[in-house]
């Protein structure tokens, strides 16, 4: 009697230990669970110096990727919307759910996108060609490769 009494607190605990780390909504990837979570705003400073840090931020969509999902853009403090690729081309975002707030957990990092892939990313917001065509110079900006997102039902 007292195994089985043993047993169910185990299991009653680590079921309201699990329901309490998750996000409600709809999850892609790896999810993401809960704690320390950082908002995109503060993405930067929370980076201090380095080029790239593992952390878990939370923002709203701007845009996604018109073709097939593969991409998407947060909302930032400059007016520059921050660009989100996802681990391994693992998993697509639904096309959409701009307005929507995600929760992402994955690497935040500094980079230098070049005039090739800024001309890619251009077709895949289905950008006219000459628009396309006036990209001629790489761009330094912040990135977010998530490994899981969670589109929060609020």
């Amino acid at each position: 009697m007292k195994r089985i009494i043993l047993i169910l607190g185990f299991c009653l605990t680590a079921v309201l230990g699990f329901a309490q780390t998750d996000f409600k909504g709809q999850q892609f990837g790896e999810g993401v669970k809960a704690g320390n979570v950082k908002p995109a705003a503060k993405m930067e400073s929370a980076m201090g110096d380095q080029q790239s840090v593992d952390m878990k931020i939370e923002g709203k969509v701007v845009d996604v990727c018109q073709k097939k999902g593969c991409w998407m853009t947060l909302e930032m403090p400059n007016g520059e919307p921050m660009r989100v690729t996802f681990k391994d081309y693992a998993f697509f975002m639904p096309k959409d759910i701009a307005g929507k707030r995600v929760v992402l957990d994955g690497i935040a990092k500094r980079q230098t996108i070049s005039v090739e892939t800024l001309r890619h990313y251009a077709e895949d917001a289905k950008k006219s060609p000459e628009e396309v065509a006036k990209i001629t110079d790489p761009k330094k900006e912040l990135a977010f490769e998530a490994k899981g997102v969670v589109i929060l039902d609020k």
